[in-house]
């Protein structure tokens, strides 16, 4: 099982590393954000969209009890601004929620609804947190992928090489 402080340093490696994403792409035009790059949500955009969407499915049911989005797979925000706004806002939740979080909230069961195939499932707090931190990994690395095929280099994304506050 994953500690509280594990999901802490998380919590700052999120919020830090798509920081550092959108500092990125702040200065691509917004042909270039919308531009269909043949990854599995299409553009830059797409996939920030995406991980925002993961994070108010997962983090919504954590914190609220409900997801906060519904519908997989759509734009959230069409507009860079509007969206790093709603991303900046939602990472500063998450961290305001991991200086909470309970080691016996993560050992205990946890039951939702999957918005992919209707189907409900139980597994333990810990493994579905360890699951939304994972998917945010995942997608960033794609979008690294697709910024460095822009020619943007976002320079290191390893835990290591955060800074130790976090930001």
């Amino acid at each position: 099982m994953i500690s509280p402080d594990h999901i802490r340093r998380m919590a700052a490696y999120n919020a830090w590393m798509n920081a550092k994403v959108y500092d990125a792409c702040a200065d691509m035009t917004p042909d270039e954000l919308i531009r269909d790059r043949g990854a599995f949500f299409g553009s830059v955009l797409g996939t920030l969209n995406h991980l925002l969407y993961g994070d108010l499915a997962w983090f919504g049911r954590f914190a609220d009890g409900a997801s906060r989005a519904t519908t997989p797979n759509v734009l959230l925000h069409e507009n860079f601004g509007d969206l790093r706004a709603a991303r900046e806002a939602l990472d500063a939740e998450i961290v305001a929620w991991a200086e909470q979080v309970d080691p016996d909230w993560l050992a205990a069961p946890f039951t939702y609804v999957s918005f992919i195939d209707g189907i409900e499932r139980t597994y333990p707090a810990w493994l579905l947190v360890t699951h939304m931190f994972n998917h945010q990994t995942h997608h960033r690395g794609q979008l690294t992928t697709l910024l460095s095929q822009a020619g943007i280099d976002i320079g290191s994304t390893d835990l290591p090489f955060m800074p130790a506050d976090g930001v």
